[in-house]
């Protein structure tokens, strides 16, 4: 078994594959960081819903993608902004709508794993894990 260096841009990466080939649901390696991450784009109306699947080895994530009536998936903008090679972080003064309010900022600030608008609210910024839409 490999071990893969940058997890949250695997989880991306996976989405955007299941959209491309019109899949229903995706499965992820779970993580509290990835569940947090699926929690966001449900709440946010991208995805239809997801869950934890626990297996012997390791649990992981199981997403429903959705999709609009014409058969277009919700989800059009997948995009990691930080790295482990280069961590991008961004102050709540630099905090602005992403795609005319369209798409959103999902980052890991000191209040947890959050949107750029709950960041927003908060007052906090912290590191820009990816961009949405």
């Amino acid at each position: 078994m490999s071990s893969i260096s940058d997890p949250i841009a695997d989880m991306l990466t996976r989405i955007r594959n299941a959209v491309m080939a019109n899949k229903n649901k995706v499965l992820i390696p779970h993580s509290n960081m990835k569940e947090s991450i699926a929690k966001i784009l449900k709440d946010e109306g991208f995805i239809r819903n997801y869950k934890v699947v626990e297996e012997a080895v390791q649990n992981s994530i199981s997403i429903q993608l959705k999709y609009t009536e014409s058969g277009e998936s919700v989800l059009q903008h997948l995009t990691r902004k930080s790295s482990p090679g280069r961590r991008l972080y961004i102050q709540a003064e630099d905090l602005k709508p992403v795609l005319n309010n369209i798409g959103i900022w999902i980052l890991s600030t000191s209040k947890g794993i959050i949107t750029n608008k709950a960041a927003k609210v908060e007052n906090v910024g912290g590191e820009l894990l990816c961009e949405i839409a």
